[in-house]
């Protein structure tokens, strides 16, 4: 072999080593954008992901709904000193010229009226009789919860109150039928230097409102001592009408106080009975021996004598 053909061939085999090793720089440089194209496509698609998630997430979050309570069936109060009939009044506080409105913040939420009454004999002696009639409405808290709730709970304390009266005698307690959503009467005796007093007092709830009717009577200065009995009668008379101005008050027609359900009331509750129940709305109004009612049976009925 000439020296010519070997130099050929030689030249030859070098271009082929330098084609074959800019083939192999030529692959891995096209290999390296598609791994970098891989590598943003997955960060991409982790990165939708996850907002998605959090987009989801905070619509959930808003979907959720908010706390609510149902609202309250009743909204207001009738005026306390116009609950009773005249006729009721003549027949339970015959000698009453008009009844004395207790004070309240906001009788819309709680009033009272009282009524005195002294029919004097001279030296036969006198009858003395007590009434007063106390409202305490109560409104739907989202905290508290649904007002018929706030005032059942109220209305069973308030009974158990009025058993518990200090040097009350021979307490009894029986139910009131068709006096609202429900009612107990709690009747006993008070000695008194002034004489025994007969008292009856009616807790009763209508929907989210509690009324209490305190009636009590005596025989002074020797005259005789009324019976239990009429007296409970009467009570019992005055508190279902009592009642039954509540739920005409709110446009019920009275419903409630036959035992029927009122559907007017459930189905147009008013604005104001949505708002939240302030502090004193558990308290009964100043002055309402519905609270305590040892203090209206120990009236000194002597002063209302003179």
């Amino acid at each position: 072999m000439s020296e010519g053909t070997m130099q050929r061939r030689a030249q030859r085999e070098e271009r082929e080593q330098r084609a074959k090793r800019l083939g192999r720089v030529l692959v891995c440089a096209a290999a390296v954008p598609v791994v970098l194209v891989a590598a943003g496509c997955s960060s991409d698609s982790g990165s939708g992901e996850s907002t998605d998630k959090a987009e989801k997430a905070a619509a959930s979050a808003s979907a959720s709904p908010s706390p609510t309570v149902e609202a309250a069936a009743y909204g207001k109060l009738p005026e306390p000193c116009k609950a009773l009939s005249k006729k009721t009044l003549e027949d339970l506080v015959p000698e009453s010229k008009s009844g004395k409105e207790g004070k309240s913040d906001d009788i819309s939420t709680r009033a009272s009226c009282s009524w005195n009454s002294l029919d004097n004999n001279g030296v036969k002696g006198s009858q003395f009789r007590w009434l007063n009639v106390s409202m305490l409405r109560f409104e739907s808290d989202v905290t508290r919860g649904a007002a018929d709730k706030l005032a059942q709970e109220y209305y069973a304390k308030q009974v158990q109150d009025v058993q518990a009266v200090e040097g009350a005698k021979g307490v009894k307690s029986e139910p009131v039928s068709g006096t609202g959503d429900q009612a107990t009467a709690v009747h006993y005796d008070l000695k008194k230097k002034e004489g025994t007093f007969k008292q009856q007092t009616i807790v009763a709830r209508v929907e989210n409102v509690v009324v209490t009717l305190d009636y009590n009577g005596a025989g002074l200065a020797g005259d005789k001592t009324p019976s239990a009995d009429d007296l409970l009668k009467d009570a019992k008379k005055a508190a279902k009408e009592a009642v039954a101005a509540v739920s005409e008050a709110n446009g019920a027609g009275g419903g409630k106080a036959s035992g029927s359900p009122s559907k007017s009331a459930s189905k147009s509750p008013s604005k104001s009975a949505s708002k939240s129940p302030s502090e004193s709305a558990s308290k009964p109004a100043s002055g309402d021996a519905s609270d305590e009612p040892s203090k209206a049976a120990s009236k000194s009925p002597s002063k209302k004598a003179a």
